[in-house]
């Protein structure tokens, strides 16, 4: 028996298909709605964001004149340094400098009682004049002697010894003369006086004392300070390029500056350099001498030296706020001709100078790099020069720099 299709069969049988299309066409509407999203939105999104500048300054690479110095750690040393003693013994009398006072050659600094030296002065005047009337006296009878030896009236021997004692006679007069001129001298170093120019130091006897020439301290300690030296050291490997520009007879000029190396104190002359190395720290001692006009250096003061071993003429020099440094070597950040993109400049670099840097190798004259801003950057960034700051820093630069 055939059994027919209920009511409820036929009512579900045909809504199944309708059902699945439409899930069929939202599945499709959802897909081409994240399409339309990821080609419009995502992509625009990514270009505004690589499209916004990066603020930077730059500076031009210019051509300039480049010293090369060398540095050492000196110590002022006076050009001249006398510690003043007496040279008689007697009591100090007056003091007649003050402490720290600029003498000059031969100002009086000291007077030791003189009234010794004058009462023994007087003595051997006394000696000489006795001596030179006993000198006359045997002189008169010499001749007489001479006479009567001629007339044969006397005997040899009696001339023989009055000429002897008229001998003695002109000796002790000349020893009475010799002590006079000795008692003379030591009355004028009863008057101590500079022995050259310079600046004196604390007072080391007071008066009233007893002074002899024995005594260590002396009275006073006088440095000269114009002109001044300075001794520093160099190392061994940096005196044959030192030597090769003394043989040449060329006056190397030597800066000296203060402990932070921040303040120019004065420049000088190398005078000389010493004959050995110093086996025990590989340096070599130079002397350089400054005017010292100012009183700018002291004796016993530590200063950094730079000597002008030779100038670079016409070197490439950038700020050296632009070297980078990567993994394949320095570089630096070049603003390419459309002044909009920058792009990553390798360079090989030399020697430093203040706030320069010489370059050897990378880059032309003129060419414009980046000085601030760099850590932002990747090669190819886009850039916003920052106009004001820009200006600023190529007047600096062109104030730092020695142009050719």
């Amino acid at each position: 028996m055939e059994h027919l299709p209920t009511p409820n069969n036929q009512s579900i049988t045909p809504h199944k298909p309708f059902y699945r299309q439409l899930r069929f066409w939202v599945i499709i509407l959802v897909i081409e709605i994240l399409i339309i999203f990821f080609q419009h939105f995502i992509p625009h999104s990514t270009h505004s964001v690589k499209a916004i500048p990066i603020p930077v300054v730059i500076a031009n690479v210019q051509k300039n004149n480049v010293p090369v110095y060398l540095s050492a750690l000196g110590s002022v040393i006076p050009t001249y340094s006398v510690t003043v003693k007496t040279q008689v013994s007697g009591q100090l009398l007056k003091v007649l400098f003050k402490e720290g006072q600029l003498v000059k050659t031969g100002d009086p600094l000291a007077e030791i009682d003189p009234r010794p030296f004058l009462a023994q002065l007087l003595q051997y005047q006394g000696q000489l004049a006795r001596d030179q009337a006993l000198l006359a006296n045997a002189q008169l009878d010499l001749k007489r002697y001479q006479i009567l030896w001629k007339q044969d009236s006397v005997a040899q021997q009696t001339l023989d010894t009055q000429k002897s004692l008229v001998a003695q006679y002109e000796g002790d007069i000349k020893v009475d003369e010799g002590l006079i001129e000795t008692t003379k001298v030591n009355l004028i170093y009863t008057h101590i006086t500079s022995p050259i120019d310079g600046r004196v130091g604390l007072r080391l006897v007071d008066p009233g004392n007893i002074v002899q020439p024995s005594d260590s301290t002396g009275l006073v300690i006088i440095n000269m300070l114009n002109p001044i030296t300075v001794v520093f050291t160099l190392t061994e490997d940096q005196i044959p390029a030192v030597l090769k520009q003394m043989n040449t007879e060329k006056t190397l000029v030597a800066e000296a500056y203060n402990r932070t190396q921040q303040q120019l104190l004065a420049k000088g002359t190398v005078l000389t350099i010493d004959n050995q190395i110093d086996p025990t720290t590989g340096t070599v001692k130079l002397k350089a001498q400054f005017s010292n006009e100012k009183n700018e250096l002291f004796p016993s003061q530590f200063v950094n030296i730079k000597l002008l071993l030779k100038t670079l003429p016409h070197v490439l020099t950038v700020p050296t706020a632009a070297i980078q440094h990567g993994i394949h070597g320095d570089f630096v950040f070049l603003l390419n001709p459309d002044h909009i993109t920058v792009k990553a400049q390798p360079v090989i670099t030399d020697i430093t100078y203040g706030e320069d840097t010489v370059i050897t190798s990378g880059l032309t004259v003129g060419q414009s790099i980046v000085i601030e801003g760099a850590d932002k950057l990747t090669n190819g960034s886009t850039v916003s020069i920052s106009n004001t700051t820009q200006t600023s820093t190529q007047k600096t630069i062109s104030q730092r720099a020695s142009p050719v």
